[in-house]
């Protein structure tokens, strides 16, 4: 049996739920939620997959020493006591990242300083010779956590934040963090049961990570390393193994529509959809907000529009409140969901939410918002749809600033922690031979841009082959009169 240890996943504030709930997915053990962090137990393999499959999680850290510190000289002392030996040498580069969250500590550069010089002067006693520091691309990734008193000292797995899948190619002005969309996308409870649309989609990150989440595609396909990689009890085997389980992935039988006023703009996510191979289920156009039509199929928005903020607009509340005209007219029967920063943008919205979420898209204090679109009294709505499976696919999971104690979850992470069991991996004679993994017939298309050593890995153009489900049109067909159907697409 492979031995357990704690590791801790990093997200964005207003995800740490929904990063417990994919965890606990995975078959992580005692589960915890945290400030903008979730820890868990699990074994190396564990770790490999967290890094691999989550998609709520910026990077996953193993710690490796918790202990009570002052000041900066305790810190030092501190970090001087760890056998380095066992992580790097000193002909290895490292480099330390810092957070500190502290009256005592104020400046977390200085902290970062103290613990670079504990490490260095631990190997010139020992050997005579400091490791180099290395900002690029360390050999060994160190991070310091210090709230008050409290220290934690972990070795980083990810290297390059997780958030940076590999697929995009081109950005325009604020791009949504990877990170941010698929948590926007999860909360809703949506995995691919309906068609999904993004109206104002710029270069194309919420439909890209909708379409890996309907298909159930793990976001590290795409990507080039791992920190883990370098580390001295790295296993190239056990990372090919994780990398080419296929099996939970499902074909998607809607589609994702992405639709832009600005040419470049879905010129730019063009090419994203491209190099993250999801063609065969995103379906874009140039298009303004203005021309959106009533849908044919059962479907749900999910959009970022501009705030004034970052990306700027002639008239902000206008936009707003033809937002809110298209969603009245044009979107019957519907869930839409809104992220925004100003409550006077909402306020011109004109419809009363049905769920308010807090979220922050970078430095900005947000608000992810449900608008149930429906005809008569609100009440009769309801009662017609509690039932509804989209509804119902959110489950007994829900933010729990909307009502769920988040006990509810540490207690499924306890429950998994009592069995204690190891990531259950596939039996060797159920495994495919190595060099037939992900070139079978799967939906999809090329799985990621770049090479990776030790084999097992994707090259670039690489392609799965196969059909979708037969029978099944787009929702939208493109036509020029002014019939209700003259924004679909074929």
């Amino acid at each position: 049996m492979n031995q357990e240890f704690e590791m801790i996943a990093k997200t964005f504030q207003g995800l740490e739920e929904v990063l417990a709930k994919e965890l606990i997915e995975l078959g992580a053990n005692d589960v915890q939620i945290g400030r903008r962090m979730v820890s868990f137990w699990g074994d190396k393999a564990m770790m490999y997959k967290a890094n691999f499959c989550l998609r709520t999680a910026i990077r996953i850290l193993k710690p490796i020493k918790h202990f009570q510190a002052n000041d900066a000289d305790a810190v030092y002392e501190q970090v001087k006591l760890v056998p380095w030996e066992l992580y790097m040498d000193n002909t290895k580069s490292f480099a330390v990242d810092a957070v500190v969250y502290s009256e005592e500590f104020r400046h977390s550069k200085f902290v970062a300083y103290k613990v670079k010089d504990a490490i260095a002067d631990y190997f010139r006693d020992k050997t005579g010779e400091r490791p180099s520091v290395s900002v690029s691309n360390p050999d060994l990734s160190i991070n310091i956590h210090i709230a008050e008193d409290r220290c934690t000292l972990s070795l980083d797995s990810s290297g390059e934040s997780l958030h940076r899948r590999g697929y995009r190619q081109e950005t325009m002005e604020a791009p949504l963090n990877e990170v941010l969309a698929a948590g926007m996308i999860l909360l809703t409870g949506w995995h691919g049961e309906c068609d999904l649309i993004d109206p104002m989609c710029g270069s194309g990150t919420i439909p890209i990570e909708a379409a890996l989440i309907a298909q159930n595609i793990a976001p590290g396909v795409f990507r080039k390393g791992y920190a883990f990689e370098k580390w001295n009890d790295f296993d190239a085997e056990l990372l090919e193994d994780v990398y080419n389980d296929d099996s939970h992935e499902r074909i998607f039988e809607h589609y994702i529509y992405a639709y832009d006023n600005n040419p470049k703009a879905i010129e730019v996510a063009e090419r994203n959809f491209k190099a993250a191979g999801v063609c065969k289920v995103v379906k874009w156009k140039v298009q303004p907000f203005q021309q959106f039509e009533q849908p044919e199929e059962k479907s749900i928005i999910i959009t970022n529009p501009p705030y004034g903020e970052r990306i700027s607009s002639e008239d902000l509340l206008g936009l707003y409140q033809m937002i809110g005209e298209r969603f009245k007219h044009a979107f019957m029967g519907n869930d839409a969901w809104v992220l925004s920063y100003k409550e006077e943008c909402f306020d011109s919205i004109g419809l009363k939410p049905s769920d308010r979420i807090s979220l922050f898209n970078g430095a900005l204090a947000c608000e992810f918002r449900r608008y149930q679109i429906f005809g008569g009294k609100y009440n009769d709505y309801r009662t017609d749809h509690h039932e509804e499976k989209f509804k119902t696919n959110r489950g007994s999971f829900r933010p729990h600033h909307l009502g769920e104690k988040r006990t509810d979850i540490q207690r499924k992470g306890r429950e998994n922690s009592e069995e204690r069991k190891p990531y259950a991996r596939r039996e060797q004679s159920e495994r495919k031979p190595r060099g037939e993994r992900r070139t079978g017939e799967r939906s999809g298309e090329r799985r990621g841009t770049g090479e990776r050593k030790g084999g097992g890995r994707f090259t670039k153009g690489e392609k799965r082959t196969g059909d979708r489900k037969p029978g099944r049109k787009p929702a939208f067909t493109e036509k020029k009169d002014k019939s209700p159907r003259n924004n679909k697409i074929q």
